[in-house]
């Protein structure tokens, strides 16, 4: 794994419905998330936060809620991504709401076809993000990067990598899935995304979810995490602006991040919807400190080195 980090904030809740994850980048860092990854013997350098148009608060237009904002704030993502890991960097975008993915999984992917890396994204969250402007119940653009960046958008968030698709349906794994629209649940089927969701992790336990949703990876892989903080269930983490009930415990979320960091392929993170506005005294920034702590290599278990 790469021991050179940049953390990249991305303070905004353009996508989103609810008002709060724009100061999320924050949250973080007074969490002390720069000093826990320091405790790991990782070099970080904090990039401070990137800048964008403000949330006017706008219905969608035909589908979609303040769509040139998340194109301007994505495509702002993108190159800060691009810049890190050309510059040898592991980036950490910290979102800012989920559509921010739409811009750093763009860049990842153009990186990865430029350095000849296969790509694989786990995507940790209580939705599939797989909607669009035609199937939305809300126009909110945080619900949709996924099918974006599997091709089905607009132009300009479908277009934001070197080629289109940005990546393909096949190369992701969902996991903590609970929520998903009507009409999302058919376009996920059809385009054959691979989701473990809490049924399946009920049933079968996170270990085997996390073994299925690794197979295959390799040296050659590059292995990206979305890391939206509502895969966690709100008892543990009540800071989120779209709260679904059922979701992975403290030990499971655990468990799920030490079996990442146990491939030694994480390359990069984004780390989203964290909202201090709904939060008790941080305390949901906290976890996520240490839950990203665990996908470097911090462990509940003394383990022998092998």
């Amino acid at each position: 794994m790469n021991r050179q980090i940049a953390l990249i904030g991305a303070p905004t809740d353009i996508g989103a419905g609810t008002r709060g994850a724009s100061m999320g980048p924050e949250a973080l860092r007074v969490a002390g998330l720069r000093t826990a990854l320091e405790s790991h013997g990782l070099a970080v350098e904090d990039r401070g936060n990137l800048s964008g148009p403000t949330n006017p608060g706008l219905p969608p237009v035909y589908g979609y809620r303040h769509l040139e904002e998340a194109i301007a704030w994505n495509r702002a993502v993108h190159d800060a991504i691009s810049l890190a890991l050309a510059d040898g960097r592991l980036p950490i975008m910290l979102g800012g709401d989920h559509s921010l993915a739409i811009g750093s999984i763009s860049a990842v992917a153009r990186h990865c076809r430029r350095v000849g890396k296969k790509l694989r994204v786990l995507w940790l969250d209580a939705h599939a993000d797989f909607n669009t402007s035609v199937i939305t119940p809300s126009g909110n653009i945080h619900g949709m990067p996924v099918a974006c960046l599997c091709g089905h958008g607009p132009d300009p968030l479908t277009g934001m990598s070197d080629c289109r698709p940005a990546i393909d349906a096949a190369w992701v794994r969902q996991i903590g899935i609970r929520s998903v629209d009507q009409g999302e649940k058919r376009f996920v089927h059809e385009a054959g995304l691979e989701v473990f969701d809490m049924r399946f992790i009920d049933e079968n336990g996170m270990r085997h979810t996390m073994e299925q949703a690794l197979l295959g990876l390799d040296p050659d892989t590059h292995l990206h995490v979305s890391f939206d903080v509502d895969f966690l269930d709100p008892e543990i983490a009540p800071g989120v602006g779209t709260l679904v009930p059922g979701g992975p415990t403290y030990r499971e979320a655990q468990l799920c991040m030490e079996m990442i960091a146990d491939t030694g392929l994480l390359a990069s993170l984004d780390v989203v919807e964290l909202n201090p506005a709904l939060d008790v005294r941080n305390k949901t920034a906290m976890l996520a400190v240490d839950l990203i702590e665990s996908l470097f290599g911090k462990s509940t278990l003394m383990r022998r080195e092998a």
